[in-house]
C-alpha cells in the first residue's frame, strides 16, 4: 500500500476505513486517512538519550522522521529486527512518524457505530485502546496514537500555556459543548478553555451521545441557541464520528445555526474539504488551542 487517496471515503457517512497491522498474537487498527504510506524498514541512525521507544531517526524522501517502536510501546518482547516488520507512515496533529509494526494485513471499511468503547475495566487515562471492533469470533483494537506520541513527545499536545498568552479573559456565560472520546483530551480541554474564560462546557464521549442530548433541548420545547452557543466536535470517536455529528446538526433546521468547530488531529489541508462538506465553520487541527479559542471568540462573542 502506497498513497491511499483513492479510498478516502465520502464525508459524513460514520464510516471509515481501518489499516489492520498485528502486534504478536494481537490484531490492532490505524485510522486509513492518518497512514500516508506503508514501507519496509530502511537502515535507522539511532539517536542518543532518546525516548527507550524511538528506535531512531530516518530519512524519507528529505524527511527526517523517527521511528516508533511499538514492541516497545506495548511492551512486548523484542522479536523483530530493526529490517524487519514493517512501518506505517503517519501523519497526524501537523507532525509526521513512523511506527514499526510486526505485519500489515489488511484494509477494513467499518462504521463507527461498530466501534464499541472500550470498557472501564481496562480502560481509563492510562489506555492505548480507545476502540474495539469485533469481527467474528476476533477482535480488532483500535489505538491511539496521539496519546503514544503525546507520552513520548510532550511538547506535541495542547498546553495551557499557549491560552495563558492571550490574557485575562471572561466568557462564563458562553455554554459549550465538546464532543471528544479521549479522557485525556477531555480534561486537557476541559483545563484549557476554562483558563480561556470558557468555564460552562458539557463533554460528550461521542456524538451520538452529543446529538442526542441537543435533540433531548428541542423535544423539551427550548430554543437550543439560548441553551448551547457553540459545539466543538472531535472527528474519531466511536458510535458516531464528528463529520457525521456535523451533518446530523446542519440537517434538522432546529440545529442548523449552531456553529460548529472541527478540533481534531486529522485537520490538514488535503482533508479540509471534508469538514467543509458537512457543514462546519471552522476546523482547527490538534494541539492549536490558542487558534481554537481565537476561532470560539469569532463565533459567539
Amino acid at each position: 500500500m502506497s498513497q491511499h487517496e483513492g479510498i478516502l471515503l465520502e464525508s459524513g457517512t460514520n464510516e471509515l476505513e481501518i489499516v489492520e497491522f498485528e502486534m504478536g498474537q494481537n490484531r490492532y487498527g490505524i485510522n486509513v486517512i492518518k497512514v500516508k504510506e506503508i514501507i519496509m524498514p530502511t537502515p535507522i541512525t539511532p539517536i542518543p538519550h532518546s525516548h527507550p521507544a524511538i528506535e531512531g531517526i530516518i530519512q524519507l524522501r528529505g524527511d527526517v522522521l523517527p521511528v516508533i517502536s511499538m514492541e516497545r510501546v506495548m511492551g512486548l518482547p523484542e522479536t523483530i529486527g530493526k529490517k524487519e516488520g514493517k512501518y506505517i507512515v503517519a501523519a497526524f496533529n501537523k507532525q509526521q512518524v513512523v511506527f514499526h509494526v510486526h505485519e500489515v494485513t489488511q484494509i477494513h471499511r467499518v462504521s463507527w457505530n461498530q466501534i464499541e468503547k472500550p470498557a472501564d475495566l481496562y480502560s481509563g487515562d492510562a489506555a492505548q485502546v480507545i476502540g474495539v471492533i469485533k469481527r467474528n469470533d476476533d477482535m480488532l483494537l483500535l489505538l491511539d496514537f496521539e496519546k503514544i506520541v503525546l507520552e513520548i513527545n510532550p511538547d506535541s499536545g495542547i498546553r495551557v500555556e499557549e491560552v495563558k498568552k492571550l490574557g485575562k479573559r471572561e466568557r462564563v456565560d458562553k455554554r459549550i459543548l465538546v464532543a471528544e472520546d479521549s479522557p485525556l483530551l477531555r480534561k486537557l480541554l476541559n483545563d484549557t478553555l476554562t483558563e480561556a474564560g470558557y468555564a460552562n462546557i458539557d463533554f460528550f464521549e461521542n456524538g451520538k451521545d452529543a446529538l442526542a442530548y441537543l435533540e433531548s433541548v428541542i423535544a423539551g420545547g427550548k430554543n437550543v441557541g439560548d441553551v448551547i452557543q457553540l459545539v466543538i466536535t472531535d472527528i474519531e470517536m466511536p458510535q458516531m464520528d464528528g463529520h457525521h455529528f456535523t451533518r446530523r446538526i446542519r440537517e434538522n433546521h432546529q440545529l442548523a445555526m449552531l456553529p460548529v468547530i472541527i478540533f481534531s488531529s486529522l485537520i490538514t489541508d488535503e482533508l479540509k474539504h471534508k469538514g467543509i462538506s458537512v457543514g462546519a465553520n471552522d476546523q482547527v487541527s490538534k494541539p492549536e488551542i490558542a487558534e481554537l479559542v481565537l476561532k470560539m471568540d469569532q463565533h459567539i462573542l
